[in-house]
């Protein structure tokens, strides 16, 4: 992908709408990025809450079998007791949401209501004390369940969140930018030779301008040198003239003449 570049026609209107989705993309970019380490964090925070929960759900479950198992040897089995004096459910589990970066994680809250007498007959005979006893180890124990459940359910959804972010970000930073930017650099390299041909070619054409006008000089100065040269010719055949027409006049005919000196020797 190091040599992919998206299909345009390289100009420079492109060119600016390719630098806007590479700002964008960049922006992206980070913002993805914050949100995956923000998720990350989180993440981490409540792997260390399960860690801890499992760690104490044990002991509490542990309490709570051996409650059971001392009120079973006092009173035996109590059961239908409990059926039979269940009207209500006294807890109960309610759910609300958390937005995290958002992303909405359910939390569960245990609502533990008063018993309203249900219970207070039973183990009347005997064993009482540790079947009361015993209902507030596993009503312990159920919230601790709730608050587990609660954890691993928001471990789950970030987890995937997490993943689905960071696929983002690495298809953003490793193949959209590399693309975006490529594309970039073929748009400069084309219009930077299109730039490079249209200086060669306003070059040649104020080198033929040049020509020209030189040429153009050359054939003025050629016919203003024919114009002197033939000015030059035509003074030098009026001179000529001249002179032979003061010499026909100065100069006597003696045959034309009709009386001659008289010659004396």
């Amino acid at each position: 992908m190091s040599g992919a570049r998206d299909n345009v026609f390289p100009t420079r209107m492109n060119l600016t709408v390719t630098k806007t989705r590479l700002k964008g993309a960049q922006t992206g970019h980070s913002l993805l990025k914050r949100k995956s380490e923000a998720l990350t964090t989180r993440f981490r925070v409540i792997v260390r809450k399960i860690e801890d929960a499992k760690l104490k759900m044990g002991k509490v479950m542990q309490n709570a079998s051996f409650s059971l198992a001392e009120v079973a040897y006092i009173t035996g089995d109590i059961s239908y007791q409990v059926r039979e004096s269940a009207k209500s459910a006294t807890f109960k589990v309610g759910a609300k949401q958390e937005n995290v970066s958002g992303v909405m994680l359910p939390a569960f809250e245990s609502q533990v209501q008063a018993s309203g007498g249900q219970f207070e007959l039973t183990g009347l005979g005997r064993g009482g004390q540790q079947i009361q006893k015993t209902r507030a180890v596993y009503i312990k124990a159920v919230e601790m369940l709730v608050e587990l459940a609660s954890l691993q359910t928001a471990f789950v959804i970030l987890d995937e969140v997490i993943k689905l972010t960071n696929r983002r970000v690495n298809a953003i930073e490793y193949v959209i930018i590399p693309r975006i930017e490529n594309t970039i650099s073929y748009i400069n390299s084309e219009l930077d030779e299109l730039d490079r041909e249209e200086f060669y070619r306003l070059k040649k054409i104020q080198g033929k301008k040049k020509e020209r006008a030189a040429n153009a000089q050359r054939e003025l100065e050629r016919k203003a040198t024919e114009k002197l040269a033939v000015a030059d010719d035509s003074n030098d055949d009026g001179g000529n003239d001249n002179h032979g027409a003061a010499g026909s006049s100065g100069t006597r005919n003696i045959l034309s003449e009709q009386n001659d000196s008289d010659i004396i020797f």
